[in-house]
């Protein structure tokens, strides 16, 4: 319980125990309760297997995105080894490995229960027909410029403007707002997915470059989204970065494909 106490006090320059590069949000493992982990290091590592790095202990959840000892969210853990009596048709299923419970808060506006509009409409047709943006040279007279994972560590605003991207894209996926059974998600189980995810992506632009050559970030997103929407969402969230522009509706009149996206849905 102490290293829980303490989680939300980061040591200066203190190293995830699996990467060895500083912590930039710490993780913590229940019930072992190790954290000298990264968030985005221990995910990727319990996606793989869900034993502790360091003790090996079963790990049922991870907490991360801590406020203060108290106040934090809470990840739920799949097991990488399901029991043998586990049915087979429940774990054939198309859904994302992950779980989320959230701790209750009341500083921050809850995540609301995603309702189609025009504009997620578009982006939904930009992923069923594979499209991906134009691309859009860096100079001062496009406003366009180059980012790296320095950048957005750094930067407030920087990590504002992506979440307030990743928050709509990420209604586009409707089973993030599904349950496995097929039936609709409650309120609690769409905000957890949702607000997961919204962490890690953010958690990986702090640390990995988008654009690398190595395919990393793809790799660590493809386990949720699928490869292809992993390697669409991550350039789109990329050209949205380095736009100039502060809001979606700027981006949305101002973004370019291939083909003209249409202005009405059958859905």
């Amino acid at each position: 319980m102490d290293a829980i106490a303490t989680a939300s006090n980061d040591e200066p320059g203190e190293s995830c125990v699996i990467c060895l590069s500083t912590i930039t949000e710490r993780a913590t493992t229940v019930p072992c309760s190790h954290s000298t982990f990264d968030f985005i290091c221990l995910v990727s590592w319990l996606q793989q297997r869900s034993t502790c790095p360091l003790c090996k202990t079963e790990v049922k959840a991870v907490h991360y995105d801590w406020q203060s000892p108290t106040d934090f969210k809470s990840y739920a853990v799949p097991r990488t080894h399901p029991r043998r009596n586990a049915s087979s048709a429940r774990s054939s299923l198309p859904y994302p490995r992950y779980s989320v419970a959230r701790r209750p808060r009341t500083s921050r506006r809850p995540y609301e229960q995603p309702q189609p509009d025009t504009a997620v409409l578009r982006r939904r047709h930009v992923y069923r027909h594979k499209l991906y943006s134009l691309h859009v040279g860096s100079n001062a007279f496009s406003g366009y410029w180059d980012i790296a994972p320095e950048m957005v560590a750094s930067s407030p605003e920087l990590q504002s403007r992506a979440r307030m991207w990743i928050r709509r894209e990420l209604r586009v996926f409707t089973f993030l707002h599904t349950d496995p059974e097929g039936g609709p998600s409650d309120g609690v189980t769409t905000s957890s997915n949702a607000e997961f995810l919204l962490s890690y992506i953010v958690a990986i632009l702090k640390k990995v470059d988008l654009k690398a050559s190595n395919g990393h970030a793809e790799e660590l997103l493809k386990d949720f989204l699928g490869r292809e929407n992993a390697r669409l969402f991550l350039h789109e969230l990329n050209a949205f970065l380095r736009s100039p522009y502060g809001k979606l509706e700027e981006w949305d009149r101002n973004v370019q494909y291939e083909e003209e996206l249409p202005d009405t849905f059958d859905e």
